[in-house]
């Protein structure tokens, strides 16, 4: 008897979390843990770029503003250094201003935190699968 050939399960999604809020990286991650690898997280700038360059991941879930080193800055500087995670905005800011200003540093998508909870997971596999993502307004 032979069994009926199964396709492989889904890869998962390998995300990176920066935001400067630990209770914000908890948040996101719990949000995501069913359906995702967390890989690392990060809570600045400079930590968020060497854990990108050196954890490979799908997909950066990057806070905006963060002290220092904004996360718009973190995109353009992984961007020019080579890296090819997509890159997901997760931030309070719903401007339009924002959101242009995210795309133009590479960002795939933009999750406003008022709505991760009903956004996050799918703005993942969105930014995972190249399709852009961007939240309704609270």
């Amino acid at each position: 008897m032979t069994m009926p050939e199964t396709s492989p399960p889904p890869a998962r999604v390998r995300v990176l979390l920066v935001d400067d809020h630990e209770a914000m990286l908890a948040r996101a991650a719990g949000e995501l843990k069913a359906t995702c690898t967390i890989v690392g997280t990060a809570t600045n700038g400079p930590d968020a770029i060497e854990a990108a360059l050196t954890l490979a991941p799908d997909v950066i879930v990057l806070d905006i503003s963060m002290p220092g080193m904004s996360g718009l800055e973190v995109a353009a500087a992984l961007r020019d250094a080579g890296s090819s995670a997509a890159i997901l905005f997760l931030t309070m800011h719903e401007g339009d201003d924002f959101i242009a200003v995210a795309r133009e540093v590479g960002g795939i998508g933009y999750v406003i935190k008022p709505r991760l909870s009903s956004d996050l997971a799918f703005a993942v596999r969105e930014a995972s699968a190249g399709r852009p993502f961007i939240s309704s307004r609270s």
